[in-house]
């Protein structure tokens, strides 16, 4: 589906930006000149940038692990 008419940028596409990096609408903006003309394409880019990101809490989590205690 095209996301964006004047520039013919589509949700693959988004998507594919995505995975290669981009993170943001500016960062789309940069890449695939989405939103860069008229913008009534802004918000449904945003949103398949949203759901091509992966959620914040699949984000490894670090463990401490104390191995000596100074007694």
């Amino acid at each position: 589906m095209y996301v964006c008419l004047c520039h013919g940028v589509s949700d693959k596409a988004i998507r594919k930006a995505a995975h290669a990096g981009c993170h943001s609408l500016a960062q789309l903006r940069a890449e695939l000149k989405v939103a860069s003309q008229c913008g009534k394409c802004a918000r449904q880019a945003k949103a398949v940038l949203s759901e091509a990101l992966p959620p914040p809490s699949a984000a490894p989590k670090q463990t401490l692990i104390i191995t000596q205690i100074a007694v």
